[in-house]
């Protein structure tokens, strides 16, 4: 299947290693012109160095960099066709373990990086009736995940924005979808799951019997993003190997 992304411009925040960084090189291989994000600065040069890419660091979490940011890539590269919101996990915690300021700070990282970026970026789409906006959430959007309710919470906020703006620009060529990748192979999953035991636990799991590879999460956000996918808005693609199907 041809993407018809050849010569479009992508950006993709969180994109230093991980997920976004699977997602930049899918990308890449697909013709693109791509800006790189995140806030890990010396790791984001190299690896956007290797992809041919255009590397601008910066804190999602804070909308002045979000301006910037963006304000960036159109003056280097140009105005993104497609927007890729990684932003990476909030803080683990129990339901009631997160304070006040933590709360404060999920949402800027989580829900309102989504907001803002979006809002910087659609204009540009809208000019010219085409774009794609892809946001990486989690299977925890479907099923509450232990120890993560700062995730459970605000990921499937990020998911209903999504919904929403789906329906407000879908008349203008813009499709707005959610990727949800259950427990892959990434430094947040050796976090979440420190020793083998609680590894073992969690792959007992998921039908597959492993761990979901960032390139195969990869794969199904190049295809949202994809020509072919046009018709696709306003939903949510889990790859979590049949984990949220036992449910």
């Amino acid at each position: 299947m041809e993407s018809g992304l050849t010569g479009r411009i992508a950006l993709v925040t969180g994109a230093s290693k991980g997920i976004g960084l699977a997602i930049a090189q899918g990308l890449a291989a697909e013709g693109v012109r791509l800006v790189m994000s995140s806030r890990s600065e010396a790791r984001l040069r190299e690896e956007a160095d290797k992809l041919g890419a255009v590397a601008i660091p910066a804190d999602v979490s804070r909308a002045e960099e979000i301006e910037r940011l963006v304000a960036e890539t159109v003056a280097q590269v140009g105005a993104p066709d497609v927007l890729v919101v990684n932003a990476g996990g909030p803080q683990p915690g129990s339901a009631l373990a997160p304070d006040d300021a933590a709360w404060a700070a999920a949402v800027e990282l989580t829900l309102m990086s989504a907001v803002r970026l979006a809002r910087a970026c659609l204009p540009g789409m809208r000019q010219r009736k085409w774009g794609r906006i892809l946001h990486v959430t989690s299977t925890s959007v479907l099923v509450p995940i232990p120890n993560l309710v700062l995730s459970n919470a605000l990921r499937p906020a990020v998911t209903a924005f999504a919904k929403t703006l789906s329906a407000e620009v879908a008349a203008d060529g813009i499709t707005v979808n959610c990727v949800a990748p259950g427990a892959t192979d990434t430094e947040r999953i050796r976090q979440l799951y420190p020793n083998a035991e609680a590894l073992a636990a969690a792959l007992a799991k998921i039908p597959a019997g492993r761990l979901a590879t960032p390139a195969e999460v990869a794969a199904a956000s190049v295809f949202l993003a994809s020509v072919p996918a046009a018709m696709i808005t306003g939903q949510t693609l889990v790859v979590d190997g049949g984990a949220t199907g036992r449910v």
